[in-house]
């Protein structure tokens, strides 16, 4: 594999990429569970890359139920150096309507600490900063190509993750916009963490699908049946755009990003067993 590997995360209605030529399925078990399925490693337009759908053949996952770690830890492990997702989110600002694509800068959890959040524990401490999420590099790269193609993409938003799998209250909604947040959605936390721990350049692209429930007109309160409809619209301006990317060179990837655990790791490599030392040794890569 090439020194930038770009690895691709599908949500809702992105398990598979049209025209790939697969070259091989690789395992979804890792030291920390198993996937949502295996890694996918062939060749579209010429660029070798990974794949990896997040809720798994089918769409038999909740949100709650992804093994997040597990799936960064096997797309670190097949060679990713740069993780581009996908996924579905609602907006919490007007500006942002539905039909839109949204890259967001900063996360918000609200997931509550329900979820597996982090590698690290159990005998391993190491305290990553997150103060800057996501990789400004593939924001700039994705958003190029998204002028290009005269897609309205937004960026420099927050994204609010909430645990789901319902869908919020308005009290909620009115919360996360009086916080600041632009975006809602259930999946890009912990998966933008584990990145970083994971040394992993990430950008998310979401596709707007309704403006959540904040709005006074219940016909624009989020429900499934909008989010399918919107969705399907979108996801055919994702997959071009998701085209028009892969006939360009990867961006440069972020230092701070590729060595973030250069000084966050406490633990002594003589105090880890074998078993740690080789899969810290696979997110310092």
């Amino acid at each position: 594999m090439p020194d930038r590997v770009l690895a691709i995360i599908g949500g809702t209605g992105l398990y598979d990429l049209a025209g790939m030529q697969i070259e091989q399925e690789l395992s979804p078990e890792t030291p920390f569970g198993r996937a949502s399925g295996p890694v996918l490693r062939g060749v579209l337009h010429g660029r070798e890359l990974l794949f990896l759908a997040r809720h798994g053949a089918g769409h038999r996952l909740l949100p709650h139920e992804v093994n997040y770690r597990a799936n960064v830890f096997a797309l670190k492990r097949a060679g990713a150096t740069q993780i581009l997702g996908f996924s579905a989110v609602g907006s919490l600002a007007e500006a942002v309507a539905p039909g839109d694509l949204a890259m967001p800068s900063q996360y918000f959890d609200w997931t509550r600490g329900k979820r597996e959040s982090s590698f690290f524990g159990q005998g391993v401490a190491a305290h990553v900063s997150t103060a800057l999420p996501v990789s400004a590099n593939l924001v700039a790269w994705v958003a190029a190509s998204a002028r290009t193609l005269g897609l309205t993409l937004h960026t420099g938003l927050t994204y609010a993750c909430v645990e789901g799998p319902r869908l919020g209250t308005r009290a909620e909604s009115f919360f996360m916009r009086g916080a600041g947040c632009h975006l809602v959605g259930m999946t890009n936390v912990p998966e933008a963490f584990l990145a970083r721990e994971a040394q992993i350049c990430y950008a998310t692209v979401g596709l707007v699908t309704d403006y959540d429930c904040w709005l006074d007109d219940p016909n624009q309160h989020v429900s499934v049946g909008a989010i399918l409809e919107r969705y399907g619209r979108s996801l055919a301006n994702a997959r071009a755009l998701l085209d028009a990317l892969l006939q360009q060179p990867l961006p440069s990837e972020e230092p701070d990003i590729r060595q973030a655990l250069a000084s966050a790791v406490l633990t002594a490599d003589t105090a880890l067993d074998e078993a740690q030392r080789d899969w810290l040794d696979v997110l310092r890569r």
